[in-house]
């Protein structure tokens, strides 16, 4: 049976492109599931693809001292959403890095909710958004520690960049916590980039695109210095970067 079409009365659709969705939700409605075994690992990188409509829907379960990486660059020239649900048992570790780059009139999100239902496990969340014409970003991230995960250790960390002042970003981590052993942490900035280093970077050459384009290099980059496949998802960044600027 097919889930329900969502409603923006839903907090996680709330900035979602509902109209782009319609016509393959049917594809989506049911979330991909993945299981990591105790002590496994495992790392993902997922780059866009060429359609104008982008989703993943993914729940991911994370066993006793299992670890997952998940490196997501999120370009969808019309609507991209990349959502994920992860649990974690004691012990597990979960990283995200992921990024909205959008143009135009896109609308891209990222969408989590991470739950540590068993005690030391440890979540770190990095977003970046980039954003130029009348384009949205989005991340809504939401962090739940059970009554039973002492020793949590999670972290959200969300900026975004607009390029153009129509742009929109969006930026809600959550922290629901009933534990009272735990380390926990989230902070959310939107700017603009900083006028004085766009002095600097072209008092040294550069162009005024080419200046914004190194300041959004160094805005994003960073993201991907630990995948093992870095330069697959260097390569297809800095080529959304350049539409953006």
């Amino acid at each position: 049976m097919t889930a329900p079409f969502p409603t923006r009365k839903q907090e996680e659709w709330r900035y979602a492109d509902l109209d782009a969705l319609r016509p393959v939700w049917q594809q989506f409605a049911e979330p991909l599931t993945l299981t990591v075994g105790p002590g496994e690992s495992v790392e993902k990188i997922w780059l866009p693809s060429d359609d104008g409509v982008q989703v993943r829907r993914v729940q991911i379960a994370l066993e006793k001292g299992a670890k997952a990486r998940l490196f997501v660059l999120n370009t969808a020239s019309e609507y991209g959403r990349t959502e994920l649900e992860v649990s974690l048992a004691e012990g597990a570790d979960f990283a995200l890095y992921g990024a909205n780059i959008g143009t135009g009139l896109s609308t891209n999100e990222i969408v989590t909710t991470v739950k540590h239902i068993g005690p030391a496990a440890r979540s770190r969340q990095t977003i970046r958004s980039v954003l130029n014409g009348k384009a949205t970003g989005s991340y809504l991230g939401k962090v739940e520690v059970a009554r039973g995960a002492q020793q949590t250790d999670a972290e959200q960390s969300v900026k975004a960049m607009l390029i153009d002042r129509g742009a929109t970003a969006n930026c809600k981590p959550e922290l629901e916590i009933f534990a009272d052993d735990v380390k926990c942490a989230h902070g959310a900035t939107v700017g603009e980039l900083d006028a004085m280093q766009l002095f600097y970077a072209e008092s040294r050459g550069l162009d005024p695109a080419g200046a914004r384009a190194l300041l959004l290099e160094g805005f994003v980059m960073g993201l991907w210095d630990s995948a093992k496949d870095a330069d697959a998802i260097r390569a297809v960044a800095r080529e959304a970067l350049r539409r953006v600027v």
